[in-house]
């Protein structure tokens, strides 16, 4: 469980779906979107560039539902069952709505290329949302995908080894161990 802010880390389809979490909504806000974004933005150089751009509560309000979308077709994907048509066609639906294209540029001695996404702003972090989601969901790692196994945590992970246990280390892994020794040594 994460009380301390968004956790982040994950793949982004997988860090959108654990802002959702026991203690809150850490996309409340448009503002919390904008700053988890721009956390994104540090890992993720693909990701949509929102320096000086503002976002609205409808840009807030499809992000949700893309949340809500994803976290139902990660589930059906780790457990090999079919995911919910409604759920894909939604997916489908928002990778539409401002797709990135290459365009190619002559520098003067070579090629360059240069990604671009037109649309509003809303709809490009929608978009990337959702194309980063369809690439986790067909990626064979999807089926690794664990919850956090605190008793009072829903945050998923991708584990890099096969130990591990917690969202974070720091934050449950460190809960977990603390209460498990206090339990072992409390006096009778």
């Amino acid at each position: 469980m994460s009380d301390l802010g968004p956790l982040i880390g994950e793949p982004p389809a997988l860090d959108l779906v654990n802002t959702r979490t026991t203690a809150g909504d850490h996309l409340a806000t448009v503002d919390d979107l904008h700053t988890w974004l721009n956390l994104q933005a540090t890992r993720h150089p693909q990701a949509p560039d929102l320096a000086n751009v503002r976002l609205t509560a409808p840009d807030l309000t499809a992000v949700h539902r893309l949340r809500e979308h994803t976290s139902r077709l990660i589930e059906h994907a780790r457990q090999g069952a079919r995911p919910p048509a409604h759920d894909l066609k939604a997916l489908n639906e928002a990778q539409r709505t401002a797709p990135a294209t290459t365009e190619l540029h002559w520098n003067g001695s070579a090629l360059t290329a240069e990604r671009n996404r037109p649309g509003p702003p809303g709809a490009q972090v929608t978009t990337w949302l959702a194309e980063e989601a369809a690439a986790l969901l067909t990626d064979p790692a999807v089926s690794r995908i664990r919850q956090c196994e605190a008793d009072d945590c829903v945050m998923l992970f991708l584990p890099a080894h096969p130990r591990r246990r917690w969202c974070s280390p720091a934050r449950c892994g460190n809960r977990t161990r603390v209460s498990r020794h206090y339990h072992r040594h409390k006096p009778a």
